[in-house]
């Protein structure tokens, strides 16, 4: 209509899940929603959804789940770093009750061999956070596909538990794929598994590691405007988290019934056929 206002159509955001991948399409935002809104469709909140239960039920229940729950983030979101901050907090909430419920199974001094080098491997991390590399992932997936096939071997073979040097490339790599991209779950499963845990130890030692590490990764977030990087916590990221955190408490309850009626061999199973699968979707992420 002549002289009719035109809006302008919105460029692409980061916060939707491409067409290309999987068909979640950008969602206008009216003019009656809060400002503050993160900018999703409704499929994208739906799929979100899933995976805030699926990050309570990897804490408590599948260990398996988290890395996918982290690529399906990261290709709602758009941006992988954005993505990574927005998670983190969610983690953090899932570890709380993976800790509290496994309590007394934990066994912390298990992890403290695995310190120095996840240390090491933090920064590194950190620092490669800011090269905006885009090779990182489908390494990270190569590398723990074959860590898969290596753990399997040993299993088969009847193997003793890995030695020292085994701990420390398990920890430099944990630290490192943690921070580049909170993919570290499939190699801790692995390392947890080397050691032949209990299900119920693996979980309560898995939450506490997981726990130190989200936190202490908050910083190094936070501060990666300082050291020259682009933001990587946003006000729409954390709303969403808000949103969302009730949907992993859910998913805690629902991990640790399941955790309960899992037989060890299965547990087992499970893990590794999980963080396979993750591993994987890294190569294509």
């Amino acid at each position: 209509m002549a002289g009719a206002a035109v809006s302008p159509v919105p460029a692409k955001l980061p916060w939707m899940f491409g067409s290309a991948t999987a068909g979640f399409r950008y969602a206008r935002r009216s003019q009656n929603c809060p400002p503050m809104l993160p900018d999703f469709s409704p499929a994208a909140w739906a799929a979100l959804t899933v995976g805030a239960v699926f990050t309570g039920m990897a804490k408590t229940g599948l260990p398996g789940l988290g890395i996918l729950v982290v690529v399906l983030i990261a290709h709602i979101v758009g941006d992988v770093r954005q993505s990574a901050a927005m998670q983190l907090p969610l983690l953090c909430l899932a570890d709380l009750f993976g800790v509290w419920w496994f309590r007394r199974h934990a066994q912390v001094g298990r992890l403290w061999e695995l310190a120095p080098w996840v240390l090491v491997g933090l920064v590194i991390g950190a620092a490669t956070l800011l090269l905006h590399t885009t090779w990182l992932k489908p390494m990270l997936g190569v590398i723990v596909l074959a860590m898969i096939a290596l753990t399997m071997l040993r299993r088969w073979r009847g193997d003793p538990q890995p030695g020292p040097r085994w701990s420390a490339g398990m920890g430099a790599l944990t630290g490192f794929s943690t921070t580049v991209a909170n993919a570290a779950g499939p190699v801790m499963n692995l390392y947890l598994l080397a050691r032949r845990l209990p299900k119920s130890e693996f979980l309560a030692t898995g939450a506490w590691f997981f726990l130190v590490i989200n936190l202490a990764k908050i910083p190094v977030y936070a501060a990666q405007p300082v050291l020259g990087g682009d933001p990587m916590f946003t006000s729409q990221g954390l709303l969403a988290d808000l949103i969302l955190a009730p949907m992993v408490v859910v998913g805690a309850l629902i991990g640790r019934q399941v955790s309960n009626a899992l037989p060890q061999a299965w547990f087992d199973g499970s893990v590794l056929a999980l963080s396979a699968i993750g591993a994987a979707s890294l190569l294509w992420w």
